[in-house]
């Protein structure tokens, strides 16, 4: 560690390469598209389709990310969110008008407006995929994210019809993210009724999925539609969504860096990954130790399990009344005997957010640096 200047992010390649045949194998059939938001860094995004074939496409978060990354000389990107920037879907138009394959994702109406006005400006071309929800309803329960307003094949075929109208568009795919199974973990530390409750309303959710997803596809086919891609999952659901026979493909990300929350998940277990390291810079007080910056708080509702945890040298914790801050971290440790300048190694509770914070991915094997790999900020990228 003594040759990286603090703080840094670090990949354990060892974990990494574990993680990528791990999820490769569990395709059963399908392909893997690969989230990248969960990732952010063009070199590591490479490295992943390289792995194995079964990896095939990317799916972003943003159009200028798209535009970044076919510039790049990646292909067959999957918007996964609706967007609302007129000058790069205007270039997405072009590129897609001249081979690329770059698809827009919508749920509404005015997105479709919004699109072909978009496309008769350039003269390009626009591919579409309609996202659906797949959250569960248990009573007056949500159980899910709040996505897509189109929750039945009703709803699909009118916007699929609208689209079928359309000069410069064409749909070819379905996206329903069942966000209920993929990203929630069902064995949360002191939390045991609802871990109960979580596994219990999993279960439910996943066969009604299945079959409301299929109704759609069906309904979809039925209206002359030829769908090349019909996407699903997450790296939490695989188990259960690569068993839909109409299902082309899984989104997977987070898996690859296996981040805190993913512990939690009682199908699977990842080796975690992605790690950063922040400098000792004072000691207050007998066994408090603090660092430099790491207030890197995940997104998601505001609680314990957004926060980065110390992992290294084992028995640190963070103070209850300061936690991780903005410009220091104090971290408590009953027996370590650490020094100014010494490192202490923290895991982010999410994955890709943490390549926000720095420019360079820090590639370690056998306590050996062997390779970097730029972060999207470390090629001046900022799409969020």
């Amino acid at each position: 560690m003594k040759q990286i200047p603090l703080p840094a992010l670090l990949l354990d390649e060892a974990a990494f390469e574990s993680n990528c045949k791990s999820i490769a194998a569990k395709a059963n059939g399908k392909t893997i598209r690969i989230a990248t938001k969960s990732i952010r860094s063009a070199k590591v995004l490479q490295r992943i389709l390289e792995s194995d074939s079964v990896f095939k496409g990317l799916m972003c978060f943003s159009p200028r990310e798209a535009v970044f990354l076919i510039e790049k000389g990646f292909d067959d990107l999957l918007l996964g969110y609706p967007c609302w920037d007129e000058e790069a879907i205007g270039e997405i138009a072009k590129h897609n008008k001249n081979g690329r394959r770059i698809i827009c994702m919508v749920d509404s109406e005015e997105h479709i407006d919004f699109l072909e006005r978009i496309g008769q400006q350039v003269n390009g071309k626009l591919n579409i995929c309609i996202d659906v929800d797949m959250s569960t309803k248990f009573g007056s329960l949500h159980f899910g994210v709040r996505r897509s307003p189109l929750t039945n094949e009703i709803d699909v075929l009118q916007v699929a019809r609208k689209i079928k109208n359309c000069e410069h568009l064409e749909l070819i795919g379905l996206m329903g993210y069942e966000a209920q199974i993929a990203g929630v973990g069902e064995q949360m530390p002191s939390q045991q009724l609802k871990n109960k409750v979580v596994a219990y309303m999993k279960r439910k959710s996943i066969q009604e999925i299945a079959q409301r997803r299929k109704r759609m596809v069906d309904a979809l086919k039925q209206e002359g539609f030829i769908l090349t891609l019909v996407n699903g999952g997450g790296t939490g659901s695989m188990d259960t969504t690569s068993k839909e026979e109409v299902v082309t493909e899984i989104t997977v990300g987070s898996g690859i860096y296996s981040p805190l929350l993913f512990d939690y998940y009682s199908s699977f277990q990842y080796k975690p990954a992605l790690f950063f390291a922040l400098p000792i810079v004072r000691i207050p007080s007998p066994h408090i130790y603090t660092c430099l910056g790491g207030g890197y708080i995940s997104s998601g509702p505001a609680g314990k399990d957004k926060v980065p945890q110390p992992v290294y040298p084992k028995g640190g914790r963070l103070l209850p009344l300061e936690g991780a801050g903005e410009v220091q971290t104090p971290v408590y440790f009953d027996e370590a005997q650490l020094q100014i300048g010494d490192p202490i190694i923290f895991r982010a509770a999410k994955a890709g957010e943490i390549c926000e914070r720095f420019q360079e991915i820090v590639c370690i094997s056998n306590g050996q640096i062997i390779e970097r790999y730029e972060t999207y900020r470390g090629e001046g990228g900022c799409f969020l």
